[in-house]
């Protein structure tokens, strides 16, 4: 909703933060359309508020949906493929790669790196299981798991994602992202937009010192609300004033 007396509230990937945003939440919000500087954060905060998500979240082994106790093997070093559903997209959502395009372009490269593929928990596509099923009966590669998803990232190289909470998650933990969708979190993140610019990305992607600890404190302190902050009811109004409404108050 965009309207200049409107906001729009909403999960922001990790609990317990929220976007109180103009223009939309989650890959609409107004952050993707923001300029991040990693120079402008202070180091120490942002590492110190990093481990706090990762005691929070990681450590706990706990995400936006419930995740099995059990630890089940995973290979180290493996690329994780994290899956969202898409018959349940939105029609403004921007895709760039489709699921079967993006699992295809990571099979046709030579890295001989197991690639462990998560369905998504409320994923009822059995079309589309089916079809992994079957690639993965030719390629011993591919792997389709539904182990926890902080032991993956734990165990993982590389994360892959269209524009899945996961994506943040894999920031706490350090791991480079690959996202083929669009992502108010793109800032670090390697975007990949053709199924043929896979090599480049995690190249790129793997290479590349990101300023995760810098990232997530940007993202989250300074331009999404915290349940928990004990200053919530005036950050909610300085949201409010931003929009310009407290103007000729």
């Amino acid at each position: 909703m965009q309207h200049p007396r409107a906001l729009n509230w909403g999960s922001a990937y990790i609990a317990p933060f929220y976007y109180l945003d103009p223009v939309g939440t989650r890959s609409l919000s107004s952050i993707g359309a923001a300029a991040f500087d990693s120079a402008a954060i202070d180091p120490v905060a942002a590492k110190a508020f990093q481990a706090k998500l990762y005691a929070s979240t990681a450590a706990k082994r706990k995400s936006r949906y419930d995740q099995p106790i059990e630890k089940l093997p995973l290979p180290l070093g493996h690329i994780a493929v994290f899956l969202q559903a898409e018959s349940h997209r939105g029609v403004t959502e921007a895709l760039y790669v489709t699921m079967r395009r993006m699992i295809k372009a990571l099979l046709s490269r030579t890295d001989p790196r197991p690639i462990i593929v998560k369905p998504h928990p409320l994923d009822i596509d059995f079309d589309s299981l089916g079809w992994l099923l079957r690639q993965s009966q030719k390629d011993a590669r591919l792997q389709i798991s539904y182990a926890n998803v902080h032991d993956m990232l734990d165990a993982c190289a590389l994360v892959v994602t269209i524009s899945s909470a996961v994506g943040m998650e894999a920031l706490v933990h350090g791991r480079p992202v690959i996202t083929c969708g669009q992502a108010d979190f793109h800032h670090c993140t390697e975007v990949v937009r053709n199924r043929h610019d896979f090599d480049a990305a995690i190249a790129r992607a793997e290479a590349r010192d990101w300023p995760y600890a810098e990232f997530l404190y940007w993202f989250y302190k300074q331009n999404c609300l915290s349940l928990r902050s004990p200053r919530l009811g005036e950050e909610v109004l300085a949201k409010i004033a931003a929009t310009g409404y407290f103007a000729q108050r």
